[in-house]
């Protein structure tokens, strides 16, 4: 027999959840009181140009991701995630906080408290294209990752029957792979492990159930977008490409929307003995049809005359191309190189052969600008020593400036991963976005050893 118990869960903050429909949970998150504070001038007059912290100095702050945009619809509020600690591997069951700062007013406020984050990407909070009033982020119920939405203008939020990673431009649904293996195969982008140190895996059994998940936020339906073996299908390249990923356990990583809302980007990995990445490229339309392996295996894993392989794919605006760090040494190139490509494979060609490439790229929407940061082992590309550099590359003209350096040092002495701990812990990216309309950069760094958020104005630059 039912009883009310049986529609009543927990959220993290300890609230009662009510089940509205299968599936469907209705809570009232608690908020934290709007708090002032001064946002503070970065080395005022030092860089390019003028870059502010815009997080108060009582705890850690990052913001989302490289292609994830923190500011509001209207740019005037930013999104962050208050972390509860550093230094120490994530503990399944603490709390972050999802914060909202007012850029004008210069306030902070907790709008809600989750036990799903991570250190690169925070609570991987979203906000809806079309308004202020939604957030969007993962929480743990039932101790299962599910899409929540925040409601900032009733104060409601809801909590759906699937995962985000990632949220459509229309904001009808949500796609994510299995948060809870994501660990095995690169800490930090998902939710902490439910057995300390020890990541999820999936078994053999696990890749004929398992894949790309696709939660509808009208129906609160959640199913298999592109299953596992439909990637298998599709990979190209050497015999050897389909010989390792036949053999081996595949994981999805990043799966994002282009804006158009017309396809989705997908990463596939596949782990032998849980070891390895040996990742390649799909695209897919946004209902899983035309499934097409964009860049394969053998070419995203070539090594770089000074290291590294193929990073970092991610939508050009104009949701048609890809911009992505490869070593194309099946054009003669030995370096890492920042690179473009269609969703389908084809055009594919070097953005420029005298600026090496490097840690997170995106370009703005005419493609004259490329932004990127670095990570502290390329050395190939300078900046003061300790820091690492904010790059803005003019595309036309072939000519580089730094915006500004940041310390990303939060222990560790500055290396990113201890031997004997698990966990990203020590991993500060800057992860630089541009806002809505390309004058504005957001960007990680913690120079006094606490991670922080911060803005630098190119209004007068670009």
């Amino acid at each position: 027999m039912m009883t009310r118990s049986t529609f009543i869960q927990k959220t993290s903050a300890g609230l009662s959840a009510m089940m509205i429909a299968p599936g469907l949970w209705s809570f009232v998150p608690k908020k934290g009181t709007k708090r002032s504070y001064k946002f503070r001038a970065y080395r005022p007059g030092r860089f390019l140009a003028p870059v502010t912290c815009v997080t108060p100095d009582d705890g850690f702050y990052v913001h989302t991701f490289y292609d994830v945009v923190p500011w509001s619809p209207d740019q005037k509020l930013l999104t962050v995630t208050k972390l509860p600690y550093q230094g120490k591997t994530p503990i399944w069951g603490d709390t972050a906080e999802v914060c909202v700062i007012d850029l004008e007013n210069e306030t902070i406020q907790t709008v809600y408290e989750t036990k799903a984050w991570s250190f690169q990407l925070g609570a991987n909070v979203q906000w809806g294209t079309t308004s202020n009033r939604y957030l969007y982020c993962n929480d743990l119920i039932d101790d299962r990752p599910v899409c929540v939405r925040i409601d900032l203008e009733s104060g409601v939020a809801k909590a759906f029957s699937g995962a985000k990673y990632d949220i459509s431009p229309d904001e009808k649904s949500v796609i994510s792979p299995n948060l809870l293996t994501m660990n095995i195969h690169q800490y930090g982008y998902a939710v902490p492990d439910q057995v300390f140190g020890k990541p999820a895996t999936f078994t053999e059994a696990d890749i004929k159930t398992e894949g790309l998940w696709q939660t509808d936020l009208d129906t609160n339906k959640t199913k298999l977008l592109v299953g596992f073996n439909e990637f298998l299908e599709k990979v190209e390249g050497p015999e050897e490409d389909l010989s390792y990923y036949s053999k081996s356990i595949p994981y999805l990583f990043h799966s994002k929307f282009n804006r158009q809302n017309t396809r989705i980007l997908q990463v596939y990995r596949g782990l032998v003995n849980n070891e390895g990445r040996d990742a390649s490229l799909f695209s897919m339309n946004v209902d899983g049809s035309n499934l097409k392996q964009c860049l394969s295996r053998e070419h995203w894993n070539q090594k770089a005359r000074f290291g590294g392989g193929g990073n970092h794919p991610n939508w050009h605006p104009d949701g048609e191309h890809i911009i992505m760090n490869c070593i194309p040494r099946w054009m003669g190139h030995e370096d890492m190189l920042f690179c473009q490509f269609k969703y389908d494979g084809s055009d594919f060609k070097v953005l420029s052969e005298m600026h090496l490439g490097s840690g997170h790229p995106s370009v703005n929407a005419d493609s004259s600008y490329l932004l990127a940061d670095t990570y502290p082992k390329q050395k190939w590309i300078s900046s003061p020593k300790g820091e690492v550099p904010i790059r803005l590359i003019d595309l036309n003209t072939d000519e580089e400036q730094m915006i500004c350096s940041v310390a990303t040092n939060v222990g560790n002495n500055g290396k990113a991963y201890k031997k004997g701990e698990t966990g990203s812990h020590y991993k500060l990216d800057p992860h630089p976005v541009w806002n809505h309309n390309y004058k504005k950069v957001c960007f990680n760094g913690a120079p006094e050893g606490e991670r922080q958020v911060f803005i630098a104005d190119l209004d007068n630059i670009i």
